[in-house]
């Protein structure tokens, strides 16, 4: 087999490298029975993590950060592509829009449902948000979408949010105490999906009317919640831990079949996943996601 291109990140000497290079097929990994031509990657937090040498993601050098042209996987880790999806929309969706269907899953199989009132989106330009957004306009919810950018209104009620609302907390992120967000607040939310935790979250589990839900993935505000007991034990509040790796295969395969269909996302391509990108501007680009300066989704062609 021809050689093929893939990004690898290095560090050697305490000195970090990364970059486009030329391997052959006898490096890959040796387990795993499905070997895989790749047309097509996503961007992701963690693997703008994996692209910076203190990124605490890495556990051994040189890694490819999940992109290569060639990929040698176990069997019970595939995932038919539905013929409805062609494969640059699966990559527009990847692992934050599953990210985002695994949460209103989870949120609907602890009673949400559109009359109980509006959900909110936090982190709702991101990925896991902006597919959020659009995942639940689609099964008719009265989505808030939360964002600090005021220039991303109009993509947000592109996507079906109905209202568009700033940063929460941002007291709480001042003070960063459990006594800078009150125990309980106005109930505002019948449930909420939040890829970015911290000290809005905190004001989140607050506003949530009672026996609603909160899906919360993502750690972009940080992983302390300056929170109390009192929506847990006076309103019913559940919180919901979302993680897209271990979940079950079966779920994950009925779940792409949905997103195929009803859970397709409007403007997946015009507007969540417009943005294509070459593999060796990953680099640039995984800054660019960490800071904060990216809008849905970032497709990799390979």
């Amino acid at each position: 087999m021809k050689p093929f291109e893939a990004l690898m990140v290095d560090q050697e000497d305490g000195r970090f490298t990364i970059g486009v290079r030329e391997l052959e097929e006898k490096e890959l990994p040796a387990e795993g029975e499905v070997l895989i031509r790749v047309l097509y990657s996503g961007l992701n937090y963690k693997d703008g993590l994996a692209c910076r040498p203190n990124g605490g993601i890495v556990r051994s050098y040189p890694h490819i950060p999940g992109y290569s042209s060639l990929a040698r996987v176990p069997a019970d880790w595939v995932v038919p592509l539905p013929p409805e999806l062609e494969p640059r929309e699966a990559m527009a969706i990847g692992t934050a829009g599953l990210t985002a269907a695994i949460s209103i899953e989870r949120m609907e199989h602890n009673g949400l449902h559109p009359r109980l009132g509006p959900v909110l989106v936090t982190g709702a330009t991101g990925g896991v948000g902006s597919c959020a957004v659009a995942l639940l306009a689609a099964r008719g919810y009265d989505v808030a979408a939360s964002t600090g950018k005021a220039a991303e209104h109009d993509y947000l009620r592109a996507l079906g949010a109905r209202t568009v609302v700033g940063r929460l907390g941002a007291a709480a992120a001042e003070g960063g105490t459990a006594a800078a967000v009150r125990p309980l607040e106005k109930q505002q939310w019948a449930g909420a999906v939040d890829p970015v935790g911290g000290s809005g979250l905190a004001f989140v589990l607050a506003s949530i009317r009672y026996g609603g839900s909160v899906a919360v993935s993502g750690l972009t505000g940080g992983g302390a919640i300056p929170t109390t007991v009192h929506p847990f034990i006076l309103r019913g509040v559940n919180l919901l831990g979302i993680d897209s790796v271990q979940y079950p295969i079966e779920r994950r395969r009925a779940l792409w079949e949905r997103m195929a269909a009803d859970l397709k996302p409007a403007g997946l391509l015009e507007w969540i996943g417009s943005r294509t990108i070459r593999l060796q501007d990953v680099p640039q680009a995984a800054e660019e996601l960490l800071a904060g300066q990216v809008r849905g989704r970032i497709v990799v062609e390979l």
